[in-house]
């Protein structure tokens, strides 16, 4: 089947939020005299986790500890540090071919749409995305498919028309769950390991041109179609 579309995860994926979630967790706990344990720090879920980080912190600090003005502080700088920062490496290029291959353009988040919506407007993207699916849209996050499958429904395409992007295992395995192939480019702090179900892997949007990502993909596909014997070719 024709690709037309494809959509993109966008932490991690479009821009580097995710090391602006964690550098700002360091920076509170910091704050506090103490230093954060990386380990673990990153779910194996979409949507927000910070209140497990918010408990955690408050039993290290002790009765001393002020949810309300931690947050506050918390969010102010990493805003600061969300400001400073550009599309990742190779996805401006990518979006710019995909315009010119006629193809149209989708996010698929678990974050709240005022998170990825005022981040993409900030570097001049937003404009770029036909649909936009957030996780205050649907009922549950990845690796749940349903913020997939309301981007293929607003896009009005089969799963096996579009190619998803992700940044995390359990991105990929909310793309798959959709039915939709897809392709990982792991964050700076996910496990490449954990990676192994994905239809093709890249170390950066940078390595490879999107008409080469999608012959990899046509290619695949071409491998596993059955022949008339009911076999793979």
């Amino acid at each position: 089947m024709t690709i037309k579309a494809l959509i993109f995860d966008f932490d991690g994926l479009l821009m580097d939020t995710e090391t602006t979630l964690l550098e700002s967790w360091r920076w509170e706990w910091r704050r506090h005299g103490m230093d954060l344990d990386p380990a673990g720090f990153f779910a194996d879920h979409g949507g927000d986790a910070n209140e497990p980080r918010y408990a955690a912190l408050a039993e290290a600090v002790g009765p001393a500890y002020d949810r309300a003005s931690s947050h506050a502080l918390r969010m102010g700088y990493r805003a600061e540090l969300n400001a400073a920062l550009e599309p990742a490496p190779g996805i401006v290029s990518w979006l710019k071919r995909a315009a010119e291959l006629g193809l149209r353009l989708a996010v698929a988040s678990s974050s709240d749409v005022s998170h990825v919506g005022t981040m993409l407007d900030r570097v001049g993207l937003r404009t770029r995305f036909e649909v936009v699916a957030t996780g205050d849209e649907v009922t549950a996050h990845k690796p749940d498919p349903a913020v997939y499958l309301l981007a293929l429904n607003r896009l009005g395409l089969s799963a096996l028309e579009a190619v998803a992007f992700e940044d995390t295992a359990h991105g990929v395995a909310a793309a798959q769950a959709a039915g939709i192939p897809c392709v990982a480019v792991p964050n700076t702090h996910a496990d490449h390991g954990r990676f192994t179900n994905a239809n093709l892997l890249l170390p950066s949007a940078a390595d490879l041109p999107l008409d080469e990502v999608l012959a990899a993909l046509a290619r695949q596909a071409n491998r596993t179609m059955p022949t008339r014997s009911g076999r793979p070719t």
